[in-house]
């Protein structure tokens, strides 16, 4: 399964879901005001950029926003919300795809980092970030913990959401660190539409060092936007790293 396959026009066209699911008021205000402080009057780059869910309410924070995105249907729908002089956007890969001029932050949110599929592949996303990025400009990754404690031996699957209309799962290949997304929707008829996009799972740790090997030092990690506490039981982190200031970068 290819990104550039899988995030299509279909794709790009059902991602939008105004105030519900990752668009609710509770899950994008959080994100929205943490960036925004982090970017501290500067300029933020956002990898996978997608139809804006982030960028947008951002940009109108007063934040100037450039994104790179790999698939252009999802630009086209990023394009009826904002044009191309408000939120620039570079055509390409994360882990390649460069945009001119520096930030002081630049993000990947969403478990999006996942959608690289091999280890390499995620090392050289940390490299490309820091490229982009001046002398103390931040690096944020919001990204899932690998649910591998709920899979008993000889299962491969874990349920990760229930609800009507809606049922997820997620189907693991544990030698690769492959995981399968599997989204259901349906309805009262008897017909089901099914949606699935595979990603490379990281824990917190390889994350960090994938970061120590680009030049970042870890600055904080939370459960949430909000600043919970980041535990054991927590399902998700947001970290921040940080490119050190002038005169300590290695």
């Amino acid at each position: 399964m290819q990104q550039e396959k899988i995030w299509d026009a279909d794709a790009a066209r059902r991602y939008d879901t105004p105030d519900s699911g990752m668009f609710a008021p509770e899950v994008l205000g959080p994100a929205v005001d943490r960036l925004a402080q982090l970017a501290g009057g500067g300029r933020a780059l956002e990898f996978a950029i997608g139809t804006g869910r982030v960028a947008v309410p951002l940009a109108g924070r007063g934040v100037p926003v450039t994104g790179i995105e790999l698939s252009r249907p999802m630009v086209e729908q990023l394009r009826t919300k904002a044009d191309e002089a408000t939120i620039p956007v570079v055509i390409g890969d994360m882990a390649t795809a460069t945009a001119p001029g520096e930030y002081a932050l630049v993000y990947l949110v969403y478990n999006t980092i996942s959608n690289l599929l091999t280890q390499d592949e995620q090392v050289r996303c940390f490299r490309n970030a820091a490229r982009h990025l001046s002398p103390g400009g931040r690096f944020v990754i919001e990204l899932w913990v690998p649910e591998l404690r709920k899979l008993p031996p000889g299962q491969t699957a874990t349920v990760w959401q229930s609800e009507p209309g809606y049922i997820g799962l997620d189907t693991y290949d544990v030698l690769r660190q492959h995981v399968v997304s599997h989204h259901f929707s349906f309805d009262e008829t008897q017909q089901a539409r099914l949606f699935r996009s595979p990603h490379r799972y990281v824990w917190p740790a390889e994350l960090d060092l994938m970061a120590q090997l680009a030049g970042f030092e870890l600055e904080s990690r939370h459960a949430d936007w909000a600043g919970a506490e980041f535990t054991a039981e927590s399902r998700s982190h947001v970290s921040v790293y940080r490119i050190p200031p002038a005169g300590r970068r290695p």
